[in-house]
């Protein structure tokens, strides 16, 4: 199994209203390539600040992530950033486009090279997401299922080896889940790694592998299937 990306004894607690969290617990966590991973559990399990470490985002309290087995420990936020733009394309349910701009200046903006090459890339991507007639519209004249297209075209726009994607499906009808989820597929046949944090059944039952949270720990493999069966999830 070839591991881009992992997480070591990783831990991670916050304070909330002068109480303290523990998000996670010294947690191992493998990011395989070629392989869609779906990280499932109850709201408030640890799933979104494990993503948010894997991301680089958040810094963990204890524990390391390796990137292509380095340590990242300790490197200064630039190189910090330099990773992410290079190595990660990050998914939100939220979609986060700016509404100001369309489809194409939106997928364009995160690009780390010449701007014309950016702007063909994004040509590129927005019509393997299906959206090249849509290119010229702003994020207000699109549906919901479109807008979380382009901000998958967006993630895509520097050829990332990892896609991170936080609740992706959560605001999609049947049919645009359906699209974005065999998008996913074909990315991870590319030989991408694919992280989705979900509470969708549909996006578990297509992932390679599943892996339940409670309470900032993955549980125990004898516990997997029960959860996997729980409607709440």
């Amino acid at each position: 199994m070839n591991v881009m990306w992992e997480a070591k004894g990783v831990s991670k607690s916050f304070t909330l209203r002068g109480s303290r969290v523990d998000a996670l617990h010294e947690v191992d966590f493998q990011v395989p390539a070629g392989e869609v991973t779906a990280l499932v559990g109850h709201s408030g399990s640890g799933k979104s600040t494990l993503l948010n470490v894997l991301g680089l985002l958040t810094p963990p309290d204890s524990g390391r992530v390796l990137v292509d087995g380095v340590d990242t420990t300790g490197l200064a936020d630039a190189e910090l950033s330099r990773l992410r733009g290079e190595r990660l394309g990050f998914v939100f349910q939220a979609y986060n486009l700016l509404p100001q701009h369309s489809a194409l200046r939106n997928v364009v903006l995160p690009y780390r090279g010449p701007y014309r090459a950016g702007l063909e890339r994004a040509r590129h991507l927005l019509d393997r997401v299906g959206l090249a007639s849509r290119a010229g519209h702003r994020p207000g004249e699109l549906s919901g299922g479109e807008q979380q297209r382009v901000a998958l075209a967006r993630a895509l726009v520097n050829e990332p080896s990892v896609i991170l994607a936080d609740e992706p499906t959560g605001n999609l009808d049947t049919e645009s889940e359906q699209l974005l989820l065999a998008l996913f597929r074909e990315l991870a046949a590319e030989g991408r790694a694919v992280v989705i944090v979900t509470h969708n059944k549909g996006v578990s039952a297509m992932a390679d592998s599943v892996h339940t949270m409670d309470k900032g720990r993955f549980t125990l493999p004898s516990l997997i299937s029960e959860a996997e069966g729980d409607p709440s999830l």
